[in-house]
């Protein structure tokens, strides 16, 4: 969809069409409708991001927690953007040994900070995301939400500049 149509859509088909890129919260869209029109792509970007660092901590935990866990051999609720950016990281053609670390992994993270580990898998590979997971184990709750929090913004980036021409 071009920028224009964006800027035009009404509401509804507004929220629609950007809640994919938001995993579903389609509540931080309806707080950037208020910075239309966008003069281009960059000017959705950054409205976003200032909606995201002006949210409170548990809005930003929910924006995290919208994100699946990462190398399950078993995908459930995994939008089709995470399927291909998971896949394009090497997450989908892992051996059993590997999703069983992976699986680990997840849920060593969850048990510690109670929120997936959020990375962009996009910017990374399946050898870094795991160098990422074990450092990360090693951070405050309070840094891992910032972290989580950048990550996403990264991958909305780049899943805006997919979405929109």
């Amino acid at each position: 969809m071009d920028l224009a149509t964006l800027n035009t859509l009404p509401e509804a088909q507004f929220l629609e069409h950007i809640g994919g890129p938001l995993e579903g919260e389609t509540w931080l869209a309806a707080r950037v409708l208020a910075h239309r029109p966008f003069v281009n792509v960059e000017a959705l970007i950054n409205s976003f991001f200032e909606v995201v660092n002006a949210a409170t901590q548990d809005e930003k935990l929910k924006l995290i927690a919208s994100h699946p866990q990462l190398g399950i051999a078993v995908a459930e609720n995994l939008s089709e953007m995470s399927a291909r950016e998971q896949a394009a990281a090497g997450l989908k053609q892992l051996s059993p040994e590997e999703y069983a670390t992976f699986a680990e992994l997840n849920a060593s993270y969850n048990e510690t900070f109670g929120f997936p580990f959020v990375i962009c898998a996009r910017e990374n590979t399946r050898a870094t995301i795991l160098e990422a997971f074990h450092a990360r184990l090693k951070n405050q709750r309070d840094d891992e939400i910032n972290t989580g929090t950048q990550e996403v913004l990264k991958i909305l980036r780049l899943r805006l500049l997919d979405l929109v021409e």
